[in-house]
């Protein structure tokens, strides 16, 4: 495999991993808004509806460079 390749399939990981984990923020976030007095929960709230937007960038640039590291390798 070609050394850009294997970087880019690592990458591709990374991404997919950080698609999950910002999932489980979001999830966490938002159970942390339930426990807020009633003056602090709109801001909890919009943090873990912020951190609920990065789960499909992440996994999309996972996709776009698992598609590149297999280009690279057909070539």
């Amino acid at each position: 495999m070609i050394p850009n390749a294997a970087l880019l399939s690592r990458a591709a990981l990374a991404c997919r991993a950080a698609s999950l984990a910002s999932i489980g923020l979001c999830i966490g976030l938002w159970l942390h808004a339930k426990t807020v007095d009633q003056d602090e929960r709109g801001n909890a709230e919009r943090r873990a509806l912020f951190v609920g937007l990065w789960p499909p960038m992440f996994w999309l640039i996972g996709d776009t460079a698992d598609d590149v590291s297999h280009r690279v390798t057909d070539r």
